[in-house]
């Protein structure tokens, strides 16, 4: 029976991510900063760990009580919007630490056991945002975008030891607790320049009918975990395929 060890398992993403496994016979490992063991279904194959990916002691203490894992899910990370001005770097040193280097400091726990059985996957979770460019998500873009490119140098690091790293990129999901998560951080709200400019991001998000589900993402991270053909980086969600194909479709047009 395999093992998948997926972070940020207390609601949205990750916690469909760790149903849909169970459902399909694995060993699940869900880490919650806060572990709830009513969310998910009971289970002889489900572990429910206390998991903060910012603390190195949080980590070695999951790791060690998870035992061997096939696969990890970095999933765990937090939302915000704002524009630039409106970002104290306290927040967005906090963004980072939880985004970015907690999906490092996740995956550098991982690889020793990865590569000593030669096998295994890493996932890590990021966004489209990083496919264009969006109006008050500079530094949460900058976030995912970091960790795509980790992604990518670390798939080559670990492709001699039959280790795969795959990257899932999930649209917009107003299903999640994204906003609930992002309007936490933004306790003085947005600068007033920006109102106007706020109030048309908005408005434009109304107007979006192509949105991303959670059960989109639980099925891309499968496709990654159980398929070695699987493409490097997965869309997931009918917004995301857009984005991703259209940002694909530009890179690939000659300059005239």
């Amino acid at each position: 029976m395999k093992t998948v060890l997926i972070t940020g398992c207390s609601s949205g993403f990750g916690l469909e991510i760790a149903r849909h496994f169970l459902d399909r016979d694995w060993r699940v490992v869900a880490t919650m900063r806060t572990p709830r063991e009513d969310v998910l279904p009971r289970s002889d194959r489900l572990s429910v760990l206390a998991l903060d990916v910012k603390d190195p002691q949080s980590i070695r203490a999951a790791i060690e009580a998870a035992g061997p894992v096939d696969v990890l899910v970095n999933n765990a990370g937090i939302g915000f919007l704002n524009a630039l001005e409106g970002t104290p770097m306290d927040t967005a040193r906090d963004i980072f630490e939880t985004n970015t280097l907690g999906t490092i400091a996740m995956a550098q726990a991982v690889v020793p056991q990865l590569r000593e059985r030669r096998a295994g996957v890493i996932i890590n979770v990021t966004s489209t945002v990083t496919c264009r460019p969006l109006h008050l998500l500079s530094v949460y873009t900058a976030s995912k975008a970091a960790v795509n490119a980790f992604s990518a140098s670390l798939a080559l690091e670990l492709e001699p030891f039959d280790v795969r790293v795959r990257v899932v990129l999930p649209g917009r999901a107003p299903s999640t607790r994204f906003g609930e998560n992002a309007q936490a951080r933004m306790k003085d709200g947005f600068p007033e320049p920006y109102s106007a400019l706020v109030q048309q991001v908005f408005a434009n998000w109304q107007k979006e009918t192509a949105v991303t589900h959670a059960s989109d993402v639980a099925e891309a991270v499968w496709l990654a975990a159980t398929d070695p053909s699987s493409p490097f980086s997965i869309p997931a969600g009918e917004d995301a395929v857009d984005w991703y194909n259209a940002r694909a479709q530009h890179l690939l047009t000659p300059a005239l």
